[in-house]
Parts: structure tokens; sequence; C-alpha cells
């Protein structure tokens, strides 16, 4: 379903033990908005729900709601260093456009949800 680069987990990993949440899940999540029609988000959770798709990628266990689901079939989570900061990416090969920021995009039909950009805010 989702992939993560090494790069990911690691950071991730360090992440969360900064959080104090070294057993947490990962949740992604695609919701209606930002400047393409969807967005990413990304937030630390203690459980899955019970129709939650898990799944467990070296040792680091990322959950999927069914929606989303629908949106991140084979989608690929990175984390990019770079002069302006660090941060994690989707790469997603359901989306047919993106925004330069990386975190909206559209899947096909998705205009009417689009909202202005919000470039600049990083996860």
């Amino acid at each position: 379903m989702l992939t993560m680069t090494p790069e990911a987990v690691e950071q991730l990993k360090e992440f969360m033990e900064e959080q104090g949440m070294p057993n947490a899940l990962l949740r992604v999540f695609v919701a209606p908005g930002g400047c393409s029609g969807l967005q990413y988000g990304m937030a630390l959770e203690e459980t899955a729900e019970e129709d939650d798709h898990v799944v467990d990628i070296d040792g680091v266990r990322v959950v999927v709601d069914q929606f989303s689901a629908m949106y991140l079939e084979g989608a690929e989570i990175d984390y990019i260093n770079s002069l302006m900061g660090g941060g994690f990416t989707v790469r997603n090969p359901n989306a047919v456009a993106t925004c330069a920021c990386g975190h909206s995009f559209d899947a096909g039909g998705n205009a009417a949800t689009a909202q202005g950009c919000g470039c600049g805010s990083g996860w």
C-alpha cells in the first residue's frame, strides 16, 4: 500500500523518540483542501481505528484510513533535507498535479476543493 525510504524511517524514529512516543503509530491521511484540491497530513497516534490499514515498515507502524487509502496506494514517504530545512514529503503515483511545496495534490477532479496556496508551512 504505502512505503517509506530508509531516510524517512530513520528521521521518523528519531522524531518519535524526541516526542517521548517511541511506540506511536504514524497516521498518514488525505483531506480536502490545499492549493491543488487534496492535501496530505501526518500525525502520531497511540492506537489505530478498527477499519484502518496498518503497515509495518522497518519497525514503524503506519496507519491509513479507508478514505485516504484509495489516494495513497503505491505512494512513498521520503525525508528531504535542503538548505531551507528538512521535512517529510509524499511521492504519489496517483497525483495528476501537485503544488510546488509538495503538500497538496490533485488526483483528478479535485479542483472544487482547492484553496489558496499555503506553501512554506512544513511538517
